[in-house]
């Protein structure tokens, strides 16, 4: 893909729907009993990966218009799939799919691409395994394929060394095969949307500061779901609506959950006109967001507020790149284990471009305000980080080009297209 600088961008826009809640509610319709219809779902290669496992598992899911209609058949109506349920490219998929079929009657195996392949899933092993669960790693390196064979469940109380809410749905998606209350404490609060949607399906879902607790053998029932825009995806058109001049953009409908909204937090840090309208607190909360040009300005990025915004610090880079004064990010060392090590390849690409920028441990150093120009970036197959340089493209001198750029399929199959309109 070719980006080249645009003069302003101007528009009304409705962002996909977030991938993670499309997710669940394919999971959990699946689980419930009766009919669970799904609107505004995402349709991106990840989220289809988890239709195709559930399926390969009998679970009969069709389209009605724009809608996802998933006949679900209990918590325990899933059949023993024939074939390798393969994950594709999401990590979603199999953590979350793990917890649920360590507590079936059957084995399965799980598979992805060489991708999901390298990425850690030893941080599911060893909670299902504290709860009895016979899950193995097929190559003993703590990656996938994995191999699951269901067994009765014991309840445990696991602290996790890491907040990560696929974590958290893996362990509390086990509980409700277990014999008894299943809790999950975390060193910070990761995105809650597991606890959200499974309340509304009807389990009995409670949480205490960064621990979450769930009752076994919950009667799941099926819902409506309107899965609300993804705020990972809207973020690149914040980004891009406040380094491009003259620019004004809408976004309606979006995902503010303050477990994931943290990049709302740290715009408003570094300077940026952004007004929330139409607030809806009705379950998953949600806002059109406003998005004016904006002079920016360097912050510090750490602690609590990482796992609220895990996804959008690759744009949050390129923000600070052309913001004034430095920006330091901290405690992100889970940038490694995502799609790419996305610390080195945010640093090699930005670096291309020119920017003041280096790596650390666990976040990058970044002087802002140098001049960038455009380069020929390789987002090593990564989604967030093609569609970050694509926003870069808008803003820096002289065309971006973009390698394998129609690897943003995976969460925004429209992105390129929607990024036109407005320019």
């Amino acid at each position: 893909m070719e980006i080249k600088k645009q003069q302003s961008l101007r528009g009304v826009l409705s962002v996909p729907g977030d991938k993670s809640i499309s997710h669940r509610a394919v999971m959990f319709g699946a689980l419930a009993k009766g009919t669970t219809r799904v609107s505004h779902f995402l349709e991106g290669a990840d989220c289809l990966s988890t239709i195709s496992c559930f399926r390969k598992m009998g679970i009969d899911i069709e389209k009605d218009g724009e809608d996802l209609l998933i006949h679900g058949r209990g918590l325990r109506g899933l059949n023993s799939p024939r074939e390798i349920l393969n994950a594709g490219n999401s990590g979603t998929t199999t953590r979350l799919i793990s917890g649920i079929l360590a507590g079936q009657k059957f084995i399965s195996e799980l598979d992805g691409d060489a991708s999901l392949r390298s990425r850690p899933m030893k941080r599911i092993i060893d909670p299902l395994t504290a709860m009895g669960a016979d899950i193995r790693s097929r190559m003993d390196n703590g990656c996938m394929p994995l191999r699951i064979a269901g067994r009765p469940l014991h309840t445990v109380h696991y602290n996790s060394p890491v907040a990560s809410a696929q974590v958290k749905s893996c362990v509390l998606l086990a509980g409700m095969y277990a014999d008894g209350v299943t809790s999950v404490t975390e060193p910070f609060l990761s995105r809650n949307h597991t606890e959200i949607m499974l309340n509304y399906f009807g389990a009995k879902v409670t949480s205490q500061g960064t621990t979450a607790s769930i009752q076994p053998e919950p009667e799941l029932s099926a819902r409506e779901v309107r899965v609300p825009g993804d705020i990972s995806s809207a973020a690149f058109f914040i980004a891009a609506g406040l380094l491009t001049p003259n620019s004004e953009i809408l976004l309606k409908d979006v995902g503010i959950n303050p477990t994931r909204a943290g990049i709302l937090k740290i715009c408003r840090q570094m300077g940026a006109d952004i007004t929330l309208l139409n607030e809806n607190h009705q379950g998953e909360p949600t806002a059109d967001l406003l998005v004016r040009t904006s002079s920016l300005k360097g912050t510090v990025i750490q602690g609590a507020d990482i796992p609220t915004l895990i996804d959008e610090i690759p744009v949050l880079a390129i923000m600070a790149a052309f913001a004034d004064g430095t920006t330091v990010i901290r405690d992100a060392q889970e940038l490694k284990v995502k799609e790419s090590d996305r610390i080195a390849v945010m640093v090699e690409n930005l670096k291309r471009m020119g920017a003041d920028i280096a790596g650390t441990d666990d976040g990058m150093i970044i002087r802002g305000g140098k001049p960038l120009h455009g380069a020929v970036i390789d987002p090593h197959m990564d989604h967030r980080v093609a569609m970050s340089f694509a926003v870069a493209g808008t803003v820096c001198q002289g065309a971006m080009e973009i390698t394998d750029g129609d690897c943003v399929k995976i969460s925004y199959p429209d992105f390129y297209e929607d990024l036109y309109r407005l320019g």
